[in-house]
């Protein structure tokens, strides 16, 4: 991505996340971006193609973030759900305004546009689901509704975007911390077993 690029970008950004799509003119976004209108249409044709750009760049960032925490985790299914959310809501306070754009504006798409846009959110569900299912079938998660649970996981995590403020009272790592100990509660995880050995009832041999 070129530095004109950027700075375009960085512009709508601000600009969608406070007046809304609809609500910011191509002048306010030139004169963020702090080029004139013919510079800006160089980069991009129309504030319609940045909103465009934005949304795509979230969901394929999103989607490369939480496949990678799944291939750092472990094989354990409380393990890769725990990842997968983390990534999750780190990916929406980090980049809380590009996903606060993403859940509010897509009803400014094309029908073409809104179609490949739900097509990317429904692949990085079937990625949450993969793992509750998974961890339903090795016996790990007890919830008798996966698809339901999975949906709103995804759901919950999303809408950090909505509330998040850098300066809140709750960091980045302690919302992921929060919301993946809602996550594994909401499948109804469950405990690792202790050893033998650590289980207070138990008495020792002689």
């Amino acid at each position: 991505m070129s530095a004109g690029e950027s700075r375009v970008l960085a512009a709508a950004v601000e600009l969608f996340s406070q007046r809304g799509f609809h609500g910011t003119s191509t002048r306010a976004l030139s004169e963020q971006a702090g080029m004139g209108l013919a510079s800006m249409y160089h980069y991009f044709p129309s504030k319609y193609d940045m909103l465009v750009r934005i949304l795509d760049d979230v969901m394929t960032g999103l989607f490369s973030a939480c496949q990678s925490a799944l291939v750092r985790a472990s094989d354990d299914p409380a393990d890769r759900l725990d990842a997968i959310v983390r990534a999750h809501c780190d990916f929406h306070t980090y980049r809380q305004k590009e996903s606060f754009i993403t859940n509010t504006e897509m009803r400014a798409l094309t029908e073409t546009d809104r179609r490949q846009h739900i097509a990317a959110r429904d692949r990085h569900q079937r990625m949450f689901d993969a793992v509750v299912l998974d961890g339903v079938e090795r016996g790990a998660f007890l919830t008798p509704y996966p698809v339901e649970a999975s949906r709103a996981i995804v759901t919950m995590t999303t809408a950090v975007a909505n509330w998040f403020r850098p300066k809140g009272p709750l960091s980045p790592a302690e919302v992921a911390d929060r919301y993946a100990i809602l996550a594994l509660a909401q499948v109804e995880a469950v405990p690792p077993a202790r050893t033998r050995a650590g289980r207070p009832d138990e008495k020792k041999e002689a």
